[in-house]
């Protein structure tokens, strides 16, 4: 049946074309490729798993030609694709050629029956009580295929795989899992996942190899176990991953080496690197209309004293700005867990509407429990002064710029040190740092300014920010984000918080109908001159469209205040709109209108009351 289709196929394209014979294979671009009947799977797996696919529109991009044999192997493989995720009946029922009027294209249209799937009635786990119920009860909740779904025999296998690496998480690396079905009635199964844990093991010896200049212990102390630890893989990930952030190795692998015949309780590990360069120079020397001549160098040196440290200088020189940085880090400092760092700069910035001087550093100490928790606890003192011309405090339309540089646009000169301590908390257990489906990120953060060592400033301030993700069916992803700080000045005086301290909100990443820094109290004469206190939150449905493009739709609320005395949850600016998304490497391409519920009386932009209350914004990656 299949063949007698493609033949049809071939002689309808031959006919339009009005030659004697069929032109050679690849002379008639796909120009589209579409599905009708098609519900109960994702499309674009569907098509990405067919040879024939549609070429791009835009004019550079990859074309793609029609290939009979390969069209005829795709109608076998669209039937095989669908009985792999449960569904035995699906089949080709007809398709459709249409050509165009130059007769160089075809647009392909494929009519599928997916018929009724077999569905998981049930999963039953078996033989996991070595694992904690609390971890087992995560598990049977996170496992890939879950009851109410078709049979995807991908989803089953990952599920084994999971279930597997489970037990082998918990001290047993000798662990079979095996899947089992069984029929509870029409098109419908139970699935049984059962385990035989075998022993109990612990790590045996260490042997590691490829070692040249760094010494062995330098990658022994990067480990998170040793050996009669209770054996677990997720210790042998992680303490690959701290191998890795010494940025000494070009490769770096830790395995276990356990026999199954055998199953000896204690499992070898071997640690395999390869050293990369140590000593690293980087330049660039540059024109510019802007900044005429320009160089920059930067010098490390990593396992600076033998021990992994990292030492780097960086020069920069062009008319514009100017100056010399310095950082250090300690990777392993007294402890595991904890390592140490430096930063020191001077700089000087002379734009032609602004200039800043800055000399200053800061030492922070961080614990790094695992890859999803961290804390810093830092001190540091910065000197800064700032002069703005008059014209430049004058154009009213480069305001939100002179304020992203954390400069004051209320007067000509500032002037002071900020001397500070600050104790930061953050866990994060999303599953991607472009684009998270699920899992959450909470931070929080507590900082104190004294006049001690010449500080200028006295206040305290204190900030935290909760972000949730949550995929909703196979497809849809339900964010939520909300922020909240606020700083108290020593004697309620606003001269003891630095400008650049002060908090504003709207833009691409606020709320989005405003437009950047313009949601904040405002001076007499309605410009927005920031607050010490501040409130915000959003919430986002984002859905997938077609492709590498998925829409958005959201709520954005917040507001600032003059200082922490007056928070007030019933005094927020909202926002609403929808927005477009195209997935790149580096992160979501978004391109977002939002619109203002309740606009801010008396808010000036550029100079000029608010002349409408929508905002367009474009960006690179998600807005949280």
């Amino acid at each position: 049946m299949a063949g007698s289709r493609v033949i049809v196929l071939v002689f309808a394209i031959c006919t339009a074309l009005s030659v004697a014979a069929c032109r050679e294979e690849g002379d008639v671009q796909i120009s589209s490729l579409k599905f009708t009947g098609v519900e109960q799977v994702d499309k674009g797996a569907l098509a990405n798993a067919l040879q024939t696919k549609a070429g791009s529109w835009i004019p550079w991009g990859r074309k793609r030609f029609f290939d009979r044999r390969a069209f005829e192997a795709d109608l076998k493989r669209i039937e095989a694709f669908y009985l792999d995720r449960g569904f035995p009946d699906a089949r080709v029922r007809s398709f459709d050629v249409k050509l165009n009027d130059a007769q160089d294209k075809v647009a392909v249209t494929l009519d599928i029956s997916e018929g009724e799937p077999i569905r998981v009635a049930a999963i039953e786990v078996i033989g996991f009580d070595v694992i904690p119920e609390r971890e087992l009860k995560t598990l049977r909740e996170t496992l890939p295929l879950q009851p109410e779904r078709p049979l995807d025999r991908q989803l089953a296998v990952a599920s084994r795989d999971r279930a597997l690496n489970a037990l082998r998480d918990h001290g047993y690396p000798y662990a079979e899992v095996a899947l089992r079905e069984e029929e509870t009635g029409p098109r419908a199964v139970r699935l049984i996942v059962q385990a035989n844990p075998g022993i109990l093991a612990t790590f045996g010896e260490v042997d590691v190899r490829g070692v040249q200049t760094v010494g062995e212990h330098i990658i022994r102390r990067q480990l998170t176990f040793k050996p009669g630890d209770t054996f677990t893989r997720r210790e042998m990930r992680e303490s690959q991953r701290k191998l890795y952030g010494l940025e000494l190795f070009e490769f770096a692998n830790v395995e276990s080496l356990e026999e199954p015949v055998l199953m000896n309780p204690d499992v070898p590990v071997r640690v395999t690197v390869a050293e990369g360069k140590h000593r690293k120079v980087t330049t660039g020397i540059g024109y510019g209309t802007e900044e005429h001549a320009r160089a920059r160098i930067r010098w490390e040196h990593l396992n600076v004293f033998g021990g992994a440290q990292k030492f780097g200088a960086e020069g920069k020189w062009s008319s514009l700005d100017r100056g010399v940085r310095m950082d250090y880090r300690e990777p392993y400092f007294l402890a595991p867990h904890f390592s140490m760092s430096f930063d020191g700069e001077a700089w000087q910035a002379a734009e032609p509407v602004y200039s800043t001087n800055r000399l200053g550093g800061r030492a922070t100490l961080r614990h790094q429990a695992n890859q999803q928790n961290f804390w810093t606890v830092s001190i540091g003192s910065e000197y800064q002064r700032s002069v703005i011309t008059d014209e430049a405090l004058q154009d009213f339309t480069i305001r939100d710029e002179l304020i992203a540089l954390g400069l004051d646009p209320r007067g000509d000169i500032t002037e002071g040190t900020l001397t500070a301590a600050a104790f930061d908390i953050n866990r994060n257990t999303t599953n991607s740092l472009l684009d998270a489906r699920s899992g959450y990120l909470v931070n929080a953060r507590i900082e104190k300014a004294f006049p001690g060592l010449n500080g200028s400033y006295d206040y305290w301030a204190a900030s935290t920010e909760g972000r949730h993700y949550f995929s909703v069916g196979s497809r849809a992803v339900l964010a939520n984000r909300i922020r909240l700080g606020a700083t108290l000045a020593a004697d309620d005086l606003d001269l003891n918080v630095p400008f650049y301290k002060r908090y504003f909100l709207g833009g691409s990443s606020s709320v989005r109908g405003w437009g950047r820094y313009e949601i904040s109290p405002l001076s007499g004469f309605g410009f927005p001159i920031g607050g010490l206190a501040m409130l915000e939150g959003s919430s986002e449905v984002r859905l997938p469209l077609w492709g590498k493009f998925g829409a958005v739709a959201f709520l954005d609320y917040g507001n600032v205040w003059t200082d922490a005395h007056d928070i007030d949850v019933t005094d927020l600016r909202y926002a609403v709109g929808p927005g477009l998304r195209y997935m790149t490497p580096i992160g979501p391409a978004r391109l977002d209108v939002g619109y203002q519920l309740n606009p801010l009386e008396g808010l000036l932009v550029n100079g000029e009351p608010q002349k409408r209350q929508f905002r367009i914004h474009f960006s690179i990656g998600q807005a949280f």
